[in-house]
């Protein structure tokens, strides 16, 4: 396992999970003495980027139009803001009218663990959680509409927060959502200025990748013990989770190295799984974006 520097030590929960180590933060601030949670520092410059293309793009599409050629993609360009503004309004929608929202009543604990998420990153309003049918599969996304936001888990994840198995990690992963929203990630201004580099090729994904690690970043200050298991699930599923050793995921990030590896990275929205663990893992780093 990777050492962290042993400069600043805090008192941690009294039982951690196997093979993984408390990680050293800065001095206790918020609710945790984990401190409160770093955004990536690639975050804002590919941020920045990402805005600064689609300003250029908007530009291009501009100067398109007034000498008179209307192609296609200038005319997706410049119907962006009605078409992101739609799509999310019937995204959110899809939710209130078949979704199962978290309440003291359905899904009590899950509604815990957002309520606890929101306090821990000092939100001042809740945002909202639905449960959808998962069908087998494991996921989870944030979102938002208008002043609203909200966080949807798919109903497999429940089933790794049971007693026989892990519920740090769905808090990890709630914490995860919601550390999507606080750190902004759900915002209709973010999402539009992103539009452009979404569709170019290492820009878009980039930025995706550095916003999952602020995320994970997130999930650790809100259950730092749930960091394995959520790497666990990622990589082999509900049931066989435990089965996964998080040190040896991450020290794989030094091991499986080469050209393709890397483009499998960088083509990706979210970090392979070996980097992410590292990053979990060694707190002493920004986990590794390209």
């Amino acid at each position: 396992m990777e050492q962290f520097p042993p400069t600043v030590t805090h008192d941690s929960p009294a039982h951690p999970a196997p093979g993984f180590a408390p990680p050293q933060m800065l001095p206790p601030r918020g609710l945790s003495p984990w401190g409160m949670p770093i955004r990536h520092h690639f975050e804002i410059p590919l941020l920045v980027l990402s805005i600064a293309t689609t300003v250029v793009t908007y530009l291009v599409s501009i100067a398109l139009i007034a000498s008179g050629a209307l192609e296609p993609w200038v005319v997706l360009v410049l119907l962006a803001p009605i078409l992101l503004f739609f799509a999310r309004g019937q995204m959110y929608a899809a939710q209130r009218v078949n979704g199962v929202k978290m309440t003291p009543t359905q899904f009590p604990d899950g509604y815990q663990l957002l309520v606890e998420a929101a306090a821990r990153f000092g939100m001042p309003q809740v945002p909202d959680g639905y449960v959808i049918l998962g069908n087998g599969q494991i996921n989870a996304f944030a979102s938002g509409h208008g002043f609203r936001r909200y966080v949807v888990i798919y109903s497999d994840m429940f089933e790794i927060g049971g007693q026989a198995r892990n519920p740090d990690a769905l808090a990890f992963i709630i914490g995860h959502e919601v550390g999507h929203i606080a750190a902004g990630h759900a915002s209709y201004w973010r999402q539009l200025g992103m539009f452009a580099s979404n569709y170019i090729p290492v820009i878009g994904s980039s930025l995706s990748r550095a916003q999952e690690y602020t995320a994970d970043n997130h999930g650790l200050c809100n259950r730092p013990y749930g960091a394995p298991g959520a790497i666990g699930v990622l990589a082999a599923g509900k049931y066989l989770m435990s089965l996964v050793g998080f040190d040896e995921m991450a020290d794989r990030a030094r091991t499986e190295r080469g050209f393709f590896p890397w483009l499998v990275n960088i083509l990706s929205s979210h970090p392979v799984l070996t980097w992410r663990a590292a990053a979990l893992r060694d707190r002493s780093r920004h986990g590794r974006v390209f």
